[in-house]
């Protein structure tokens, strides 16, 4: 489901409830289009992330950790050179549409009272954060500045007079008074038909909430129905509602929709939820920059060489026919003539079967064997060669492949020690102005707790991984990987788990996994004890025994019950 005007609606009653009067004391922009904002109230810290991502715009309170970039962007410099410290007034919501403003007080340089408002537009691709003087309405900055090529009828630039979006030609449902439902509902009784009717009357109705209140509408005959419905917006009971691995949010429970029901405390916390994956993975790609690239080239190049070194370890294969040919020539060297091309000999290897042999007409027969000699002694240095080889490529493209499964399955703040270690191994260059920047602080290994309490560790990458199971992890906790296939180390931080918590754990290793998307996932479990990195291996690497195996299959709304509790 999209952040819709209703779950727009819902959404600024829940901030301000939580937001009243609070102060701003941080202000951090970790993304290209998402701005972090913490917010003082309650002697709580709250930190609000206000996005415009072309796919995942949405305003909430977070408690998804972010990667704060080193350098500050302009527009993070802008907003707290005019907000930081400022009170907000209140939140208010633009009709039933999708547009969230924020309105504060500060006193300026002068020491006078400044009237600000940040204006969040939730307008998908065109989605938007601009921060404007109240009363004059002048625009201070956008996070995307929107030139008059890009959009006539409206300037998002710095000194611009702010002009809010075209409103539609609907009516708010929160506070229609025209009842324009009742005749839409008595001239279109069809359910799906009524849904189509109500949504183009009303503002702010996607196709799930529209159908929802076409249902409502029809099982409840009261003439408060309308209004009903739309109450539950302001005391919501948020749900996110799975089916065959697609998930929707909604504001409460629609009886529209099937699947399996998770419900949450706070509209916020349902976000955090829904958007994790999603948002996280697509926040990952914007920031592994070239990683990706570079670790895919290496993929590329090894793949191809592992094919040719193949294709030679064929061809070296003939290494011992050219032995025995040697050899005949030797023990038959008097009926071998010079001037010869071929000659064809009894091979005492094979019951004296005739053997075609191909001759030099400009050497002596003994040169001949002696020739065969030689490529015999090549081959088998090439075979030996080839093989040290092929086992030297295997182990990098499985090094690869893993590092190609971390970038996919990290979280912003994983990057900077899968980048250090690429720059370690050589495969990055060092980058010789961040190097002499201050290093980053080391990233932890993702914290889950199992249904019954027990804690759960995750590594994102190969320096968690070493870390957590080399170092931070006790000799009885059990470690588990998904078998044979690239993917976190994980840690149940307890001697002896229940076959609950085991399977929890196993199910988190084959999410967290390039198994992630499979079915019937074999995980091995064994004491860290057990768990060994051999001498000389790359980050990441261990060897085990003892090993017992789990069968489980990834389960993404399980992940995120973990992380709840």
């Amino acid at each position: 489901m999209p952040f819709d005007g209703s779950f727009t609606h819902a959404m600024v009653h829940e901030l301000n409830d939580l937001l009243k009067s609070g102060r701003i004391t941080k202000i951090h922009q970790p993304y290209e289009n998402e701005v972090i904002i913490t917010f003082r109230a309650n002697r709580k810290n709250y930190p609000v992330l206000l996005s415009a991502h072309p796919n995942y715009a949405r305003v909430q309170i977070t408690k998804i950790p972010y990667a704060n970039p080193a350098v500050p962007t302009n527009f993070a410099m802008m907003l707290r050179k005019y907000l930081d410290g400022a009170i907000l007034n209140g939140i208010q919501q633009v009709e039933n549409d999708r547009i969230v403003n924020f309105s504060f007080s500060k006193r300026n340089e002068l020491g006078d009272i400044e009237e600000l408002l940040l204006a969040v537009e939730i307008m998908g691709r065109r989605s938007n954060i601009v921060l404007l003087n109240n009363t004059t309405k002048v625009i201070l900055d956008t996070i995307k500045h929107i030139n008059a090529d890009q959009n006539r009828y409206r300037l998002l630039l710095p000194g611009a007079t702010y002009i809010t979006p075209p409103s539609q030609d609907k009516l708010n449902p929160f506070t229609d008074e025209t009842k324009a439902y009742a005749k839409a509902l008595s001239d279109f009784p069809n359910q799906e038909v009524l849904a189509t009717e109500l949504h183009r009357i009303y503002q702010g109705l996607d196709k799930n909430t529209s159908l929802e209140l076409a249902n409502y509408l029809h099982q409840h005959n009261e003439s408060s129905a309308f209004d009903d419905f739309f109450e539950k917006f302001d005391q919501p009971n948020p749900v996110m509602t799975t089916k065959k691995q697609k998930s929707s949010f909604t504001a409460f429970p629609y009886a529209t929709l099937e699947g399996t029901q998770q419900n949450f405390t706070t509209l916020s916390d349902l976000l955090d939820a829904f958007y994790v994956a999603k948002a996280q993975h697509d926040r990952v790609i914007q920031k592994a920059g070239n990683l990706v690239h570079v670790v895919k080239n290496d993929l590329k190049k090894n793949r191809t060489k592992l094919k040719k070194l193949n294709q030679t370890l064929a061809s070296s294969e003939q290494a011992d026919v050219y032995k025995i040919k040697g050899e005949i020539l030797t023990t038959y060297l008097n009926q071998v003539k010079r001037g010869m091309t071929e000659i064809t000999l009894p091979n005492y290897y094979d019951n004296n079967q005739d053997i075609k042999i191909s001759l030099s007409n400009q050497i002596s027969p003994s040169q001949n064997a002696q020739k065969y000699f030689k490529k015999y002694q090549k081959a088998k240095n090439a075979v030996h060669y080839v093989s040290e080889q092929l086992t030297k490529t295997h182990q990098e493209i499985d090094y690869l492949d893993n590092i190609m499964t971390q970038i996919e399955l990290a979280n912003p703040q994983d990057l900077d020690e899968i980048r250090e270690e690429l720059e370690k191994e050589g495969y990055l260059k060092v980058n010789q102005k961040k190097r002499k920047q201050k290093r980053s602080r080391a990233s932890k290994p993702e914290t889950f707790h199992a249904t019954d309490g027990t804690q759960i560790s995750v590594g994102k990458n190969d320096t968690q991984n070493d870390r957590l199971t080399l170092k931070t992890a006790k000799k009885t906790d059990i470690w588990l990987h998904t078998q044979k296939i690239p993917g976190s180390h994980v840690i149940i931080h307890d001697a002896n788990p229940t076959d609950q918590t085991l399977t929890e754990a196993a199910t988190l290793a084959a999410y967290f996994s390039k198994a992630q998307q499979s079915a019937h996932v074999p995980v091995d479990y064994v004491a860290v004890k057990r768990v060994h990195k051999p001498n000389g291996a790359k980050p990441g690497l261990v060897i085990y025994e003892g090993q017992s195996t789990l069968i489980v299959d990834p389960d993404e709304q399980l992940v995120n019950q973990l992380r709840q509790v």
